[in-house]
């Protein structure tokens, strides 16, 4: 494993462990989240053990570690003059970190189906989304280690907000929405191709089909092709796509000639 590897992993896994911790203290108890299976359109097997109760809903976290692992045994691209191979290599690997993380967070939710489970799955779910925020700050402006962490920072802090409103992470989540697709936008615009512009818009409508699904879960049960594999289902398989085309978005930005320095 590379050095960079090893190290974006440690740092994922470090951070995701004070934030299990800080969950675990009691202080998010008073953040609204829906708890319990009638809040899903997958009816439980009583058969089948609590871990496996929603299988499509449970087995479909296993595809966010067979991205990360996918990701992370990839080699970087190789950087513009802002930022170092070390660098590109961090990037792309802490975002395979991520993904690791976040499926077991989320078979856990479904499987616990506990208030502290559902908060720690909405909690990490905000410094994802704003990774490639850094990203691509990190390609506009150079290698800044504290600038990332800076940003993660105050991605993480914003959540403080779900403790004095229910919808509280609702609006937090769509301001991360809203930053993730808008710098991505302003960076394809100055190094973009015509390959980043197909990622991006995938990206983007992956996006869109991860929330109209998740929200729209029991609605779409009164359908017959989503009362085996729900809108919910459906919604984690955008979750994956929208991840692994910001991959396949930001590593294209990495090789980006723009970014090279003429010679």
């Amino acid at each position: 494993m590379k050095p960079e590897s090893g190290q974006a992993l440690l740092h994922v896994a470090t951070g995701g462990c004070l934030c299990v911790a800080t969950v675990y203290t009691g202080i998010f108890e008073g953040v609204f989240v829906q708890v319990g299976y009638e809040h899903y359109a997958e009816a439980p097997v009583a058969s089948l053990p609590t871990f496996l109760a929603m299988p499509f809903n449970s087995l479909i976290n296993v595809a966010y570690v067979f991205l990360g692992l996918y990701w992370l045994q990839r080699k970087a691209s190789n950087p513009g003059h802002h930022i170092e191979l070390w660098g590109a290599q961090y990037l792309k690997d802490v975002f395979a970190a991520m993904a690791l993380l976040y499926g077991p967070i989320q078979w856990l939710r479904i499987w616990m189906q506990t208030h502290s489970a559902a908060v720690l799955d909405q909690w990490l779910t905000l410094p994802i989304f704003v990774w490639p925020v850094a990203w691509c700050l990190s390609l506009d402006q150079g290698w800044k280690p504290w600038l990332l962490f800076w940003v993660e920072c105050l991605s993480l802090s914003s959540y403080a907000l779900a403790l004095f409103h229910p919808w509280g992470f609702d609006v937090v989540l769509g301001a991360h929405v809203v930053a993730a697709v808008g710098q991505a936008l302003r960076t394809h615009r100055r190094y973009g191709s015509s390959s980043s512009a197909t990622y991006l818009a995938l990206g983007t409508l992956s996006c869109l089909g991860f929330i109209v699904l998740k929200l729209c879960d029991h609605q779409l049960a009164q359908w017959r092709p989503f009362q085996w594999l729900t809108g919910h289902f459906w919604s984690k398989v955008c979750d994956v796509l929208q991840f692994h085309f910001a991959f396949l978005f930001l590593t294209n930005l990495n090789a980006c000639p723009k970014l090279h320095p003429k010679g």
